[in-house]
C-alpha cells in the first residue's frame, strides 16, 4: 500500500516537472504546433487566431485598411450656370449684379497632338486652378485618344473642331455634317459624353455650318482676342512669349474669348500670360459655367 501510495505523488510531480521542461524548451520540432511567440505571415495569423476577426482588427487598429469604397466626390457637383455668350463672342454674365465681369475664357486649338506640347499646357492651367476649352479635330483624337482622355481628366471642356481642319465655309451641307457629327462621335467613344461648343478652323462658316452645328446641340463660336501664337513659326519672332502676352493685351477686355492653340511656344509663354492677366484683375471663366442655350 505505501509503493502505491508513493507512486501516486510520483507520477503526477514527475509529468509537472516534463510539462515545465517543454515549455521552456526552443528547439521545437519543424512539425510541432507553433508557439506563441512565433512570427508567422499576417494571413497566417489571422488564421490561426480565431478571435482576430478581420472586423475586430480593422476595430482594434488605428492603422488597419480604410472602407474601400470612395466618399462623395464634391468637386463633382454640376457647376452652376452663371456665364452666357454674347454675338461678339464675348463671356458675360447672366446676372451682372452678383456675377464678376472680368474674366476671360481659355481656349485652345487643333488637338490633342502630343504629349511634349500638350502637357506643359495642362500644368500650367492646374498651377493657375483655370480651366479650359479644348477644341480638338477628330484625326488626332483617333490619333491620340489618351491624350483626350487626359484632357477631360484634368477637368477641361472638349470643343468640336472638325474632322479635318479644313475651310467648311466653302464645303457642301453633307460634308459638313460628317465633319461635325464624326467629331461628335469619336468623343463620346473615348470620353463618354459629346462636345457642347464649336469652333470652325478659320473661323470659315456659312448657314450649313450654324445650322448643323445647333442641330447637333452645340454653341458656335470664334473668338473675341487672339494670341496670334499660329503666326510664329519659324524664328522670325525671336520672344515669342512677349509677343504673345502684347497680342491678348492689345485686345483684352471683360469676357475676351482668348484663341490660343497646342503649341510648344504657347506652352512656354502661358504661365507668364496668365500671371499677367491676374496682376490686372482678371479671373478664368469654367467653361462649365456657360449656359450653351442663353
Amino acid at each position: 500500500m505505501k509503493n502505491i501510495a508513493t507512486a501516486a505523488v510520483t507520477i503526477p510531480i514527475l509529468l509537472m516537472s516534463l510539462a515545465a521542461c517543454g515549455a521552456g524548451n526552443t528547439a521545437a520540432p519543424a512539425n510541432s504546433a507553433p508557439a506563441a511567440t512565433q512570427t508567422v505571415s499576417p494571413s497566417a495569423s489571422a488564421a490561426q487566431t480565431p478571435s482576430a476577426s478581420p472586423s475586430a482588427s480593422a476595430a482594434a487598429s488605428p492603422s488597419a485598411s480604410p472602407d474601400p469604397s470612395p466618399s462623395p466626390d464634391p468637386t463633382e457637383a454640376p457647376v452652376e450656370l452663371t456665364y452666357r455668350m454674347n454675338k461678339n463672342y464675348d463671356i458675360v454674365p447672366i446676372d451682372k449684379e452678383t456675377t464678376n465681369s472680368k474674366v476671360v475664357l481659355l481656349t485652345f486649338d487643333d488637338g490633342p497632338k502630343a504629349e511634349e506640347t500638350l502637357k506643359p499646357i495642362l500644368d500650367t492651367l492646374d498651377k493657375h486652378h483655370a480651366k479650359a476649352i479644348f477644341f480638338v479635330n477628330g484625326y488626332r483624337v483617333k490619333a491620340h485618344p489618351e491624350l483626350l482622355q487626359e484632357i477631360d481628366e484634368r477637368g477641361h471642356t472638349v470643343g468640336n473642331h472638325s474632322w479635318d481642319h479644313i475651310m467648311l465655309g466653302k464645303e457642301k451641307p453633307e460634308t459638313i455634317r460628317e465633319q461635325i457629327e464624326k467629331v461628335q462621335n469619336i468623343v463620346e467613344e473615348v470620353i463618354g459624353k459629346k462636345p457642347v461648343f464649336f469652333r470652325p478652323p478659320n473661323a470659315s462658316g456659312n448657314e450649313y455650318t450654324h445650322s448643323i452645328a445647333k442641330e447637333n446641340g452645340l454653341l458656335y463660336m470664334t473668338w473675341s482676342d487672339g494670341s496670334l501664337d499660329w503666326e510664329m513659326t519659324g524664328d522670325k519672332i525671336k520672344d515669342k512669349t512677349a509677343a504673345i502676352i502684347k497680342n491678348v493685351n492689345d485686345l483684352l477686355h471683360p469676357g475676351s474669348n482668348i484663341l490660343m492653340h497646342e503649341l510648344p511656344w504657347t506652352g512656354e509663354a502661358l504661365d507668364a500670360l496668365l500671371t499677367d492677366l491676374e496682376q490686372k484683375g482678371y479671373s478664368f471663366v469654367d467653361p462649365e459655367a456657360i449656359d450653351t442655350e442663353a
